[in-house]
């Protein structure tokens, strides 16, 4: 199993952006000394609390300041960009990180974004992003070849030229072949974009809200990989889970019910799922037994808050109930104005967490050649 981050990103509205940045650039660098695999970036275009419209740009920025961490947007959201610019853009940046970039793609599910966009809503957003798909696909499979390529489509036209000695482009092709690593983001129940992840072969990731429903995502990932005649491996899934780590359990639940982590889940996500019927997502189960979802009660139900070993036994536990998945990532809070909690909290899950999990599923990591 390997540790990741998801930025999504959460910040309180009065937090200005260059604050915000700060924060999010130290989380990352902190992560990335300790070993972090990768991390994952947000964008909306007009939620307050999720004020990151351009993760490229914090990407282009975060591959300066860390050394091995691979760095990626979860997700971009097709309908909104034009496929052309936004496949040259994912194209550069796969050059300039090197092997350290990966993407994810999504259609873009909140309403206010559909509204600022006049996208028509859900449907249309659903349908626009999966024609942006097959053009950027399209698109690179050329440009890496030096082919040209057309496309007439419902929402956009492509008509790429081959490669010209004159002019000696089109120039953008992505670093790691004919196409950079791509990810679907999944949260609904039974998610069906996972499922036509799976017949693609990009890779799974799920935005765990409740557990009731997470281990269903596999198997709508492998029915669909299956479909296509591909055989799947759990090494690739990525879970994306609120946690909080401290030296005791105490601790845990002071600095996260009771710090940036509870108020983001008073404030903003709780608030938002009620007022749009998605509350019953975050814990159906207990939701169906009458009692009130609260931030509360999700910290003490659902969420994976506690001393080292106690956070360990949650992931052990998560990792049996789903069956298996290969990068944990944790969700990022906003401690900008008290940030030894959280940077102490990303040291002991490095650290503490994960050898005592992977002595307990009994994975052993690999040795580094000196």
């Amino acid at each position: 199993m390997q540790l990741g981050l998801f930025l999504t990103t959460f910040h309180p509205p009065s937090r200005p952006v260059p604050d915000a940045l700060e924060w999010d650039l130290e989380v990352l660098r902190r992560a990335d000394a300790l070993g972090f695999a990768e991390a994952w970036f947000g964008e909306h275009y007009t939620l307050g609390w999720e004020p990151l419209s351009t993760p490229d740009l914090l990407i282009a920025m975060a591959l300066r300041e860390t050394r091995t961490i691979k760095l990626g947007p979860a997700a971009h959201l097709l309908p909104y960009h034009h496929p052309v610019n936004l496949a040259q853009r994912i194209a550069w940046l796969d050059q300039v990180a090197q092997g350290r970039y990966m993407v994810a793609f999504g259609a873009g599910s909140f309403a206010p974004d559909q509204q600022l966009f006049a996208t028509g809503g859900a449907a249309a957003n659903g349908a626009m992003a999966r024609e942006s798909q097959e053009i950027m696909l399209g698109l690179w499979e050329a440009w890496s070849r030096g082919e040209p390529f057309r496309y007439e489509g419902a929402h956009w036209s492509v008509d790429s030229p081959a490669f010209s000695d004159v002019f000696h482009g089109p120039h953008a092709r992505p670093f790691s072949g004919t196409r950079p690593e791509i990810a679907v983001v999944g949260a609904s129940p039974r998610s069906e974009s996972l499922r036509r992840a799976g017949a693609q072969g990009f890779i799974p990731m799920t935005v765990v809200h409740s557990r009731d429903y997470a281990a269903a995502h596999w198997d709508v990932y492998e029915d669909g990989a299956r479909s296509a005649g591909l055989a799947p491996s759990r090494d690739v899934w990525r879970l994306s889970h609120p946690l909080f780590v401290a030296d005791s359990d105490a601790a845990a639940w002071d600095a996260s019910v009771g710090g940036a982590m509870g108020d983001t889940y008073r404030e903003w996500i709780l608030p938002y799922a009620e007022a749009n019927g998605r509350l019953v997502h975050f814990a159906p189960a207990l939701a169906a037994s009458g009692q009130p979802i609260t931030t509360e009660l999700l910290a003490e139900k659902r969420w994976l808050i506690g001393s080292p070993e106690t956070v360990a036994d949650g992931i052990v536990s998560l990792y049996e109930e789903t069956g298996g998945f290969g990068t944990l990532l944790a969700s990022v809070y906003d401690y900008a104005d008290d940030p030894a909690p959280y940077l102490r909290s990303l040291e002991l899950l490095a650290t503490e967490v994960l050898p005592r999990v992977h002595a307990r599923i009994g994975f052993t990591p690999a040795t580094k050649a000196a």
